[in-house]
């Protein structure tokens, strides 16, 4: 099977992952030696990342429902790594009623096989992704979503 195509199927697991709200499908998709350098919180590497992406996936999940929109831009070979970016959209839907909350992030992870042979993310690291600007007018992140004017 084509490694792009594997890396695909294995970020399906991922989106799955945070639209169920199940945290053992979404730990799935780390390698036990991952580095985290999520946006807001220290770096992490080994057990600590599982633990992280544990604790903060609980806390999520209890409180929303999650609808995850990855944009991949990319994904490239590097000998026996895969390098993937781009965008992970968050509609967050508070489950104590409430409007939605939206959110989007860059992301950057770098794959690896496991022993068994599957793809594994070794490094992942995101930030919060700013709206691009263009006469005024602020660039729509989400299907349906109505431009802004960037002055209000």
């Amino acid at each position: 099977m084509d490694d792009v195509y594997e890396i695909n199927v294995a970020k399906t697991e991922f989106r799955e992952a945070y639209n169920t709200g199940d945290i053992e499908r979404l730990l799935s998709v780390f390698h036990e030696g991952c580095v985290n350098m999520s946006d807001g919180f220290p770096s992490a590497s080994g057990t600590a990342v599982k633990a992280r992406v544990r604790e903060r996936a609980g806390a999520l999940f209890a409180d929303y429902s999650v609808k995850l929109v990855p944009i991949v831009i990319k994904i490239l070979a590097f000998g026996d790594k895969m390098f993937d970016y781009g965008w992970h959209e968050f509609t967050l839907t508070p489950k104590a009623g409430g409007p939605p909350v939206r959110k989007r992030e860059r992301y950057m992870e770098v794959w690896a096989r496991d022993a068994a042979g599957q793809w594994k993310i070794v490094f992942y690291m995101n930030n919060a992704d700013v709206r691009n600007e263009l006469n005024g007018v602020l660039a729509t992140w989400f299907f349906g979503q109505e431009p802004v004017s960037a002055s209000t």
